[in-house]
């Protein structure tokens, strides 16, 4: 070329056109792929666009050639970049199928085998006691009213167990059960005596704490006819806790109170963890608390029948002159925790399959 202009240009050419092949060949990821073509094709500060550039400077006549040769060296940069890039995109797809292909040479996962969780295995274990010894189990509905949940069992309207503190109140005078007790007054109403049945079932409160949830699970006892004493609600704590923990556990009966048993006793059993000797768990009393008991008071049964009547009932049936009974009732998540050594209510209810796993089939 006979200008300076055009040998410029040129230079500059054969200058970008050997960057280029040097920063190509080092192009190993989609990374690099994309600096390559920022730097070299990018509109704004890409080699070929300050090498069009220049071309304003060459002489008019040799304008065309040089544009011809720009051109080429641009489609050459922009098809080499492409070649670049799919290439590497082909090796990342490659590696990603390599990586995650299923081997089908390889056995089989089996799925993991669900347990029961101790709480029902608890129950299922109660349960299973009592029918042995003649007892049938009745269930009722989880939302109640007043009369069954309260009035019927001798709770008086100013008894703190009907505070909002500790009973979760529903619309239209209904609320959630506090205890299983409703279903033993629904099961008088609904039988004549002899009754024999255990009425376990979830129940709700206001607690919330490392011993106590607000939704946990009881077993209520109840046995009524003529003659029960309370030398038969001992026997009957007796074999239960011993068919439960081992016949080396022995009872205990403190005198308490509960409004709709009289007399009523607080029952303790010997320490699972040291055997009545003293521990930490039975803060070293060798006691432990499990359940609540007492013969029927008199008032339950004059309530039972008057809504027996109420319903057209023959009137006498559970006349407290003529029969007698006794109730219990023990938290089942409690007994659960005895059994299987947990110290912490909540994890019952925490869904870690850690802890569940300890409880196979």
């Amino acid at each position: 070329m006979s200008s300076a202009g055009p040998v410029d240009l040129e230079k500059e050419m054969l200058r970008t056109r050997a960057e280029f092949s040097a920063a190509a060949d080092a192009a190993r990821t989609a990374e690099d792929a994309t600096a390559l073509r920022n730097r070299f094709t990018g509109k704004k500060a890409g080699a070929l666009t300050a090498l069009f550039r220049l071309l304003g400077t060459v002489a008019g006549p040799d304008r065309p050639r040089a544009g011809a040769k720009l051109n080429e060296l641009k489609t050459e940069i922009e098809s080499r970049i492409d070649e670049i890039a799919g290439r590497i995109a082909e090796g990342a797809r490659a590696a990603a199928e390599k990586r995650d292909r299923a081997d089908v040479t390889l056995p089989g996962r089996r799925p993991v085998r669900g347990s029961l969780h101790p709480t029902t295995l608890a129950r299922m274990r109660i349960e299973q006691v009592f029918r042995e010894m003649g007892y049938s189990v009745a269930t009722g509905p989880e939302v109640e009213d007043d009369f069954h949940n309260f009035e019927a069992l001798n709770l008086p309207q100013d008894h703190p167990a009907r505070d909002a503190h500790d009973t979760f109140y529903l619309e239209g005078g209904r609320l959630l059960r506090t205890h299983t007790s409703p279903v033993q007054i629904r099961s008088m109403i609904a039988m004549p005596p002899p009754l024999m049945l255990i009425a376990p079932g979830r129940v709700y409160r206001c607690d919330h704490d490392v011993t106590h949830l607000p939704m946990f699970h009881q077993v209520e006892g109840l046995v009524v006819g003529e003659g029960v004493r309370f030398s038969d609600l001992k026997g009957t704590l007796e074999r239960i806790v011993q068919r439960l923990f081992g016949n080396d556990a022995r009872v205990r009966l403190r005198p308490s109170y509960f409004p709709f048993v009289e007399p009523g006793a607080e029952v303790d059993i010997s320490c699972t963890v040291c055997g009545g000797t003293g521990c930490r768990s039975c803060k070293q009393s060798g006691w432990l608390e499990i359940l609540g008991a007492g013969m029927v008071h008199p008032a339950v049964f004059e309530a039972v029948e008057r809504a027996r009547v109420a319903a057209g009932a023959k009137p006498g049936a559970y006349d407290p002159e003529r029969v007698t009974g006794f109730a219990f009732g023990m938290g089942i998540d409690r007994v659960a925790m005895l059994l299987y050594r947990v110290d912490d209510l909540r994890v019952f209810v925490d869904n870690d399959a850690r802890f569940l796993e300890q409880f196979p089939l």
